[in-house]
């Protein structure tokens, strides 16, 4: 499973209206990221209108074309570019930084030997 996680910066008079959206998102909106293998799909805002978001998914790429292929995110995107800064031609959904995961807890467990389970 791929971890996801990206940024976007809000705009900082739009942040109300962005989280009403998001506490009322549509229902087809849901069930299409759920059908497209977007998993433990999480937002977080800062209160300067920093966004971040975190999924995660068998594939990046293939949860964005399943997306793509969806009347209900093209509907979606076109009303939530509007929230956002600096997104220039992109949409919300493609034009965000992801940022590269540094640390995993469990990976890191993971790969310790059995035997080297003493605290450091």
């Amino acid at each position: 499973m791929q971890r996801v996680c990206f940024q976007l910066q809000v705009k900082p008079e739009r942040i109300e209206e962005y989280k009403a959206r998001h506490a009322a998102v549509w229902p087809d909106m849901l069930r299409a990221l759920a059908g497209t293998g977007w998993r433990n799909y999480s937002l977080f805002l800062r209160p300067d209108g920093l966004l971040i978001g975190y999924l995660e998914t068998p594939s990046l790429e293939d949860a964005q074309r399943g997306m793509a292929a969806t009347e209900v995110n093209a509907r979606w995107q076109a009303e939530m570019a509007e929230f956002f800064v600096e997104l220039g031609d992109a949409r919300p959904d493609t034009g965000f930084v992801q940022l590269e995961e540094v640390f995993h807890l469990e990976d890191q467990l993971a790969a310790l030997e059995p035997d080297s389970s003493e605290t450091r």
